[in-house]
């Protein structure tokens, strides 16, 4: 029976990676790569920025400007130190340090518990948009990472949008969209 099991397993892995919903490491979340022919120039610099949150949210971590900042061990003085002061500072101890996005430096919201970074947000870039976060939809998420951990329906203000959380070691990155082909901005969190 032990021999059934196994077969049917490495059967039911191998279609699902010929069919292309799992990469060819056998790992469900792992980027698969895209077809030259099948994405326009946009896209694939949206593709790639999408596969650059993926390994380094094991870290805590997004990648860019914000690499070796990471969440729970980062402090303000870090942050700081390595992007520069933010345009509009928190006044409360809840509230996000945003960093507004210029022309090829994207956008960021960081928050902090106890002097250490709690959540980083990443609002991506506003000029080349598409071939940033503006261009990743719902469908290439889940084709390339493959099904979420979780996904849920969230309200803000009169906004209606839909949160899709991957669960990255001890991190949970989220995207939030406001529609299946617009995604607003990145989250990571601790789990």
């Amino acid at each position: 029976m032990k021999h059934l099991k196994k077969s049917a397993g490495v059967v039911f892995l191998s279609a699902a990676i010929a069919a292309g919903s799992i990469g060819a490491s056998g790992h469900p979340f792992a980027p698969q790569p895209a077809s030259a022919a099948a994405v326009s120039t946009d896209q694939a610099q949206a593709l790639q920025t999408l596969n650059s949150f993926y390994k380094p949210a094991l870290k805590g971590e997004f990648p860019g400007a914000m690499t070796g900042l990471a969440i729970g061990t980062g402090s303000r003085q870090d942050v700081r130190k390595q992007i520069g002061a933010p345009d509009f500072p928190g006044k409360h101890a809840d509230d996000f340090d945003v960093y507004h996005a210029e022309m090829g430096h994207p956008g960021y919201a960081i928050s902090y518990k106890l002097n250490k970074i709690r959540e980083i947000r990443y609002f991506g870039t506003n000029v080349e948009r598409q071939t940033n976060i503006g261009g990743i939809t719902l469908k290439m998420l889940v084709r390339q990472w493959g099904l979420p951990n979780s996904s849920k329906t969230i309200k803000n203000g009169k906004l209606v949008q839909k949160k899709v959380v991957y669960h990255r070691g001890d991190y949970a990155l989220s995207f939030i969209f406001n529609d299946d082909t617009h995604l607003d901005h990145i989250n990571l969190t601790a789990k």
